[in-house]
Order: structure tokens, then C-alpha cells, then sequence
């Protein structure tokens, strides 16, 4: 039973990349329900400390991060080494991808599992700094809503486990941080 559903959270954990985390919270009841069967919660839903691999949703390099939980996003600025950034409202950093125009992504299917995009059921709320003029949404091939500033969809970058990571930076010179003016931040930090 165990491994049924470590195995079922392992895939559950690859699927959320694809779709925004907006049933979070369902999925942990069932996971949750996945107990060792000692009595105790067997360390969480992902396991215990001794399953290899075993990660919480929100460090997880697979997951795209939820922005708000419930389809809402909150677009804010945040302070980095390269200057003022935009980031999501937990501190995750978004990037832009130089080969998207028009407001339209071109980052699909393996891009789209390295750089998750930034989906919302409604246009996201925006915090200080924030020109809510810029904000936009574009649809997806999938029909979902992916978030767009000064143009340009949002995405995060699948390496970045914690708020205020900026390992995508720079990626093969065509992925970059946002300014709150809508503008690649093309410089790196060293």
C-alpha cells in the first residue's frame, strides 16, 4: 500500500506541472490518506525523509508554483541582485523567453516542462510597483490562461526551488528576469 502511494504521488506531483495547483488541496486529502499504516501520517503525503527523492510540492522541480491557490495570481516586485524584479506572490521569480512575440508563448511541451507557465483562471491581482496597464493574459494551445506583462508571457524556471531564486537567468541568452517596467533584465549575477 505504501508503495502504491508513493508511486501515485510521484505521478500525481508530474502531472501538477502541467496544470495550474489550483486542487492542492484535494490532491493532499488523497495523498493524505496514504498513511504508512503505523497510525502516524508516515511523514506527509510525499513520505517519509528515507523515500529517495521524496520532495514537498512547493520545492519540487516539477511543480509549477501556485501563485495564489485558488487560480489567482498576485504579480509583485521584489528586490534581487540584478535590481527590481517581478516575481509571483510567493516570492517566485518569473522570466520572459525571447523567441515569444505578440504576446503569444512558444514554449511547449519539454520547454513548457523546464520553464512551467505562469496559468491563472482570472486576470491576476497586482501588488506595488506593479503597471497594471502591462498586464495581460494569453491563451495557451491548451485553452489555458497564461499570464502576459508588457507582452510577454510569464513563466518559472523549473530549477528555482525557493522564493527569490533566479537559476533560469541568463539560460542560452534567451531567458530573463522582468523589471517592473516589463523589460528583460539581461544582466546575470556573478
Amino acid at each position: 500500500m505504501a508503495l502504491e502511494c508513493t508511486a501515485m504521488a510521484r505521478k500525481l506531483r508530474i502531472r501538477k506541472s502541467l496544470v495550474a495547483i489550483a486542487g492542492l488541496g484535494l490532491t493532499l486529502s488523497i495523498l493524505g490518506a496514504c498513511g504508512d499504516g503505523d497510525g502516524d501520517d508516515g511523514g506527509g503525503p510525499y513520505g517519509t525523509s528515507d523515500d529517495e527523492g521524496a520532495t514537498s510540492p512547493e520545492n519540487s522541480p516539477e511543480t509549477s508554483p501556485d501563485a495564489g491557490g485558488d487560480g489567482m495570481a498576485e504579480l509583485q516586485v521584489h528586490s534581487s541582485d540584478v535590481g527590481d524584479i517581478l516575481t509571483d506572490a510567493d516570492g517566485m521569480v518569473l522570466y520572459l523567453f525571447t523567441q515569444d512575440s505578440d504576446g503569444t508563448s512558444t514554449c511547449y511541451d519539454e520547454c513548457a516542462e523546464n520553464w512551467p507557465p505562469m496559468i491563472v483562471e482570472e486576470t491576476p491581482e497586482v501588488g506595488e510597483g506593479i503597471d497594471e496597464s502591462l498586464l495581460g493574459i494569453t491563451e495557451r494551445d491548451d485553452g489555458s490562461q497564461q499570464v502576459t506583462y508588457n507582452d510577454h508571457p510569464l513563466y518559472y524556471w523549473q530549477g528555482d526551488e525557493s522564493a527569490g531564486d533566479m537559476n533560469g537567468q541568463g539560460v542560452n541568452s534567451v531567458w530573463y528576469v522582468l523589471d517592473p517596467d516589463g523589460e528583460a533584465v539581461e544582466e546575470t549575477t556573478g
